[in-house]
């Protein structure tokens, strides 16, 4: 039962992606960092205690999520055990994006191979961080590719990692981990020290993942009849760049 869910999972994935307008956990995850971290800015203004604060973010959102995904899905296969096979299914589902990033990609592609500057720097400003109003073809190429490579980790190898340890729980609240990385884990000033323990704390989840995937990426690039002894190489020489 629960290789059939993950596989049925990892094919609606593969299938529909991520509507935008069904409910999805990392968007009520993403609610609930928000509502932790104003109450915590309510009370604590200095550097070390902003620390302290994020510590206890990190740990209320974590461990809630994780408990709330195992209660959901133990509740609901005490009511019946295809109930609960369904919660499975629909939990890995949400936390898989490999549909999603593919489409991302490919949404910068087109207009890039059509010629259209203009609207594949657009389509690329919603995927990746910096300012892409002046890049040229190579720079968006690149762009792509890093932001590819990186969500490939975040959004399909980490959660399939987590997945096969501790199940559908461990998986979202990997994506907590993720989700709160994404929403605080910066070095600017206003992140900087509530952001700090997420930050550290998704380096640590991701650092087995982020190693599988480079030799998972050189094992799909040998079955592409591409370089994968040169990808792999790549990955090795490059590891401290990142």
């Amino acid at each position: 039962m629960t290789i059939l869910a993950w596989c049925v999972a990892w094919l609606l994935d593969f299938i529909i992606g991520d509507p935008q307008n069904w409910p999805h956990p990392v968007r009520w995850i993403g609610n609930l960092i928000s509502a932790v971290q104003r109450v915590i800015r309510r009370y604590c203004h200095s550097g070390r205690a902003l620390r302290i604060g994020g510590a206890v973010m990190w740990i209320v959102v974590v461990g809630l999520t994780w408990a709330v995904s195992w209660g959901v899905l133990a509740l609901a296969e005490s009511i019946h055990p295809w109930l609960g096979w369904v919660v499975e299914v629909w939990m890995i589902f949400t936390v898989l994006a490999g549909r999603c990033l593919a489409k991302a990609a490919q949404d910068v592609e087109r207009p890039l191979r059509a010629g259209d500057l203009a609207q594949s720097r657009e389509k690329l400003s919603w995927i990746v961080g910096r300012d892409t109003s002046q890049l040229q073809p190579q720079q968006i190429n690149r762009a792509v590719v890093e932001t590819v490579a990186e969500n490939t980790v975040d959004g399909i190898i980490a959660p399939l990692f987590f997945l096969l340890l501790g199940g559908a729980p461990l998986a979202m609240a990997y994506k907590a981990v993720n989700t709160l990385d994404s929403m605080v884990g910066y070095k600017h000033e206003k992140y900087r020290a509530i952001g700090m323990v997420s930050a550290r704390l998704d380096d640590v989840a991701n650092f087995i993942p982020a190693r599988l995937s480079w030799l998972l990426l050189g094992v799909a690039a040998f079955l592409c009849r591409k370089d994968g002894s040169r990808a792999l190489q790549i990955g090795w020489r490059d590891r401290y760049n990142h």
